[in-house]
């Protein structure tokens, strides 16, 4: 991997995403953050990686036994998707997620993942080591069983050499450019949606400034509705 990769900027056509055990019993532990945020910011990444078609990778760990499955709302943005069922804590470590990666043929991987100091550090790590692929861990879209625990992860993970994000980060780097009129709809949506402060602005913006009507469905998007997931083991 070339010292200066990581110089680039992410784009639609560069990067993936794999979205790591965001499944109930293990945001039952999460007390880094809001779990209704983490929540929050997992979907509006999901929502993002399917408005700009970045190849999405879902894992889960032992649905049945104890994680419970991966929510529902999270599987209405990606309704045909497998969900790749594992045991090992480590992702990295079940072939089928490999091989996923593999197939998408994109060295920058975007993670978004339950919970950072284990199942996030463990596939940060040996995807860097094993598999030379480049890490953009999204802070705001993982969790970890305390504040210290997420943190001291995420510095863990800084010093091998990952690279911090946020979620809205993110969905503007694949943006880019205003100009993209192609998703700069979807985008807005997702940030009404998803954004807080940021949305409420859009929201103003479009009724206050440019007088849309205020109870218009806009651009928004109907999602499917939701289907039960299809497990690969």
């Amino acid at each position: 991997m070339s010292t200066t990769s990581k110089l680039e900027v992410l784009t639609p056509h560069n990067s993936q995403l794999i979205i790591i055990d965001h499944q109930p019993q293990m945001a039952f532990g999460v007390q880094s953050m809001d779990r209704q945020t983490m929540k929050n910011n997992v979907l509006g990444l999901a929502k993002a990686a399917r408005v700009f078609q970045v190849p999405t990778t879902i894992t889960t760990v032992e649905s049945a036994s104890f994680s419970g499955y991966t929510y529902p709302e999270l599987l209405d943005v990606f309704p045909e998707h497998k969900i790749l069922e594992r045991s090992s804590m480590n992702s990295w470590d079940d072939q089928k997620v490999r091989d996923s990666l593999a197939a998408n043929q994109r060295k920058k991987v975007v993670v978004a993942g339950l919970w950072t100091e284990v199942c996030n550090t463990t596939f940060a790590l040996c995807a860097m080591l094993e598999g030379d692929y480049e890490i953009y861990m999204v802070a705001d879209a993982s969790g970890g069983t305390t504040k210290e625990a997420h943190d001291y992860a995420m510095q863990r993970m800084v010093q091998a050499g990952v690279v911090p994000v946020t979620w809205q980060q993110v969905l503007l780097e694949w943006q880019r450019d205003w100009k993209n009129r192609e998703t700069y709809d979807a985008v807005m949506a997702i940030a009404k949606e998803h954004s807080g402060a940021y949305g409420m602005g859009v929201d103003y913006a479009y009724t206050m400034v440019h007088k849309t009507p205020q109870r218009t469905n806009g651009s928004h998007e109907v999602l499917a509705p939701v289907h039960a997931p299809v497990i690969e083991r």
